[in-house]
């Protein structure tokens, strides 16, 4: 019912949380995961600094299973295309996805968003995107969401945010993040980075009332974009910006 299509291992469990506890010890929702690429170029050091690519790649694999385990997911798929290949749009990346899709039918799929500023992110969102634009109406998923990695959406217009709590089960939410060691002792702190954007984003989320949740996620509604396969990609997502321009601009008009 729920799935996520991420570049690198633990990219699901950073954007797609909200999608997990959907799932979590449900008897009539199912998440899956599928990771695009191999994590060969992961930063490392301390005890992985001398890690070769190939065994960066095993280490990732196993620490993704592990995460599958903890979050309860019905299946996760890990296709292990070099980052090249995603970038460089070779059609088996899109073709490996449709089948997945085709075959799944998910209800809600969690993606990559536009503004990403990896560039392997948002190659693996445009070949989602293509993949869910060929799936035939009856099998294309009823919500599309872009997520937060490596930028927040903060910056998106309230009544353009697609608000995901991201509050229940803060055991499991911890954990997820935490199994990917070969990252955090690595040298990056994506546990503490994590939990503390969720918090900001509850805490941020609206000044005049006081906190629904302990922890939200951001994401952006990509569902237009495939029921409606002449949208520009580029042109969706720079409509956001410019709206976010503008409320700027209106509010300081207005003060001044």
């Amino acid at each position: 019912t729920h799935m996520a299509i991420a570049a690198h291992q633990d990219d699901i469990e950073l954007f797609a949380y909200h999608g997990i506890a959907e799932c979590f010890g449900r008897k009539d929702k199912w998440f899956t995961g599928v990771v695009v690429t191999d994590g060969a170029g992961s930063p490392r050091s301390g005890i992985y600094s001398s890690y070769t690519d190939a065994d960066m790649m095993e280490i990732r694999k196993e620490e993704q299973r592990k995460a599958a385990v903890i979050g309860d997911y019905a299946a996760m798929i890990q296709l292990r295309y070099p980052s090249s290949k995603v970038k460089g749009a070779d059609k088996a990346v899109a073709d490996d996805i449709y089948a997945i899709l085709e075959a799944a039918a998910p209800e809600i799929v969690y993606l990559h968003n536009p503004a990403d500023k990896h560039d392997t992110h948002v190659a693996t969102m445009l070949r989602a995107i293509e993949a869910l634009r060929r799936l035939p109406d009856e099998k294309k998923p009823s919500k599309v969401y872009g997520g937060e990695v490596w930028r927040s959406l903060d910056w998106v217009n309230d009544d353009e945010k697609v608000v995901l709590s991201s509050s229940a089960y803060p055991n499991i939410s911890a954990a997820l993040v935490s199994v990917f060691d070969s990252q955090i002792s690595g040298g990056k702190r994506y546990d503490l980075a994590c939990a503390g954007r969720r918090l900001a984003n509850a805490t941020y989320y609206a000044s005049h009332s006081t906190d629904q949740d302990t922890a939200l996620s951001y994401g952006i509604d990509l569902t237009p974009l495939i029921l409606d396969c002449s949208l520009d990609i580029k042109a969706y997502i720079n409509a956001f910006i410019q709206r976010f321009a503008d409320d700027v601009k209106k509010r300081l008009e207005k003060l001044v």
